[in-house]
């Protein structure tokens, strides 16, 4: 009876502590939120002390900035682990064009010598250095709507990371302003291991001429949007690229992992019609249907391979899809995918693959379901001298996630 009285005094007394702590945060909000609306960032004259809501590391900016406590947003961990939940892709238009506000702005005293102004956005710096960078990100997407944020459903991957990018003070302008790109758009359910995004972030560069000198100088990017980022989301490398870079165009290739149980499947049925893919062919009845944005059905598959995977269970064994291609339709990996699977339980021969990349055989795609999207990975995307550079610290935090990732795939 004394234990549960003195756990009933610690939770209340753990509740009002957070109580506390949450009118706290919202002053402190209001009170941002203020200097935010009658800031102007590109005023030469306004002096600013940044208050200690993101480590110095962060600034590229030209004033002295003082070091401080870092507030961390976390998000709770993942639901229930399921046979082999992972990943998938499908790219159709990429570039977004849709503004996004929101965040914070860190300055405590603002000594104003011109008149008010107007059009600053909240949680961008335009008055810093900026530079185009691509960042490589892994995300585990079942709790996602998908990739994009254009919908109006939340949460997205990309809502996730603009969100961190915001409260991280590295947008200099506006997402439309940022030529912002990424290089494919990932379902509901689906995740990724190597998504690329590109846009103009905020830079440590000091000379005219958009220089680093010694790249260690550059801020951290990784380190410092995993701080904030939710734990089924890593950054886990960044790279300078040049102005005309648009992650989405720029791709020279992508590869894509479809995992799956072997069963009763005949896989070397399923080999033989995979290689039917491979290739230029219009692939309109292997996707999903997008007249109003797609009009060129015809997609080079370069390599489509289908081998026993790493993994094993007491009475089956994990195998893996692996499809390389130059550029992929809505929901392409997934039609094909499906329909592999019903030439590997026998219910239909190889030569369907041959009737229905046949479009004067085949003229409209054919009624059947999709593959599932959980276990379709975008394993990475290919571009041209494009090295991707990571924290020293970060390969303990991807370990860390290896281990969720493999969680997914006990059966």
């Amino acid at each position: 009876m004394a234990a549960a009285d003195g756990e009933t005094v610690a939770l209340r007394t753990e509740v009002a502590a957070l109580r506390l702590r949450v009118l706290e945060l919202e002053r402190e909000n209001q009170r941002l939120a203020q200097i935010a609306s009658s800031c102007s960032c590109s005023a030469k004259e306004d002096t600013v002390t940044p208050s200690p809501v993101a480590s110095a590391s962060l600034y590229g900016c030209d004033q002295e900035l003082h070091k401080g406590k870092q507030h961390e947003s976390r998000t709770s961990e993942h639901g229930a682990n399921l046979p082999f939940d992972h990943m998938a892709i499908s790219t159709e238009k990429e570039v977004l064009c849709n503004s996004d506000g929101g965040g914070h702005s860190d300055a405590p005293k603002i000594k104003r010598s011109h008149a008010k102004r107007t059009g600053h956005q909240v949680g961008t710096v335009s008055h810093c250095q900026k530079r185009l960078v691509a960042l490589k990100i892994m995300y585990f997407g079942q709790r996602f709507y998908g990739f994009a944020s254009e919908a109006q459903t939340e949460p997205t991957i990309e809502s996730e990371v603009f969100k961190a990018l915001e409260r991280a003070r590295l947008l200099v302008s506006s997402r439309k302003e940022s030529c912002y790109s990424r290089c494919g758009r990932t379902d509901k359910g689906v995740s990724a291991t190597g998504q690329v995004i590109s846009l103009y972030l905020r830079s440590n560069m000091r000379d005219a001429g958009g220089n680093v000198l010694d790249e260690r100088s550059e801020i951290d990017y990784v380190r410092v949007l995993n701080k904030i980022l939710p734990r089924d989301i890593r950054v886990i490398g960044w790279c300078p690229v040049a102005a005309d870079f648009l992650a989405r165009f720029s791709c020279l290739g992508r590869e894509y992992k479809y995992l799956f149980w072997k069963g009763g499947l005949d896989t070397s049925k399923m080999q033989k019609a995979a290689s039917k893919f491979i290739g230029e062919h219009d692939f309109r009845n292997f996707c999903k249907m997008d007249a109003v944005n797609v009009s060129n059905y015809k997609r080079r598959i370069t390599d489509f391979d289908i081998s026993a995977y790493d993994q094993r269970s007491s009475d089956d064994e994990l195998w893996a899809m692996t499809i390389k291609g130059s550029a992929f339709l809505w929901h392409q990996v997934r039609c094909m995918v499906a329909v592999l699977f019903l030439i590997g339980q026998g219910l239909e021969s190889t030569f369907v693959v041959d009737s229905l990349l046949d479009i004067t055989k085949t003229p409209r795609k054919p009624q059947y379901t999709m593959a599932p999207e959980l276990p379709l990975i975008l394993r990475s995307c290919l571009f041209d001298k494009v090295s991707f550079m990571c924290s020293s610290g970060m390969s303990l935090r991807s370990l860390a996630l290896g281990d969720t990732f493999r969680e997914y795939f006990q059966p």
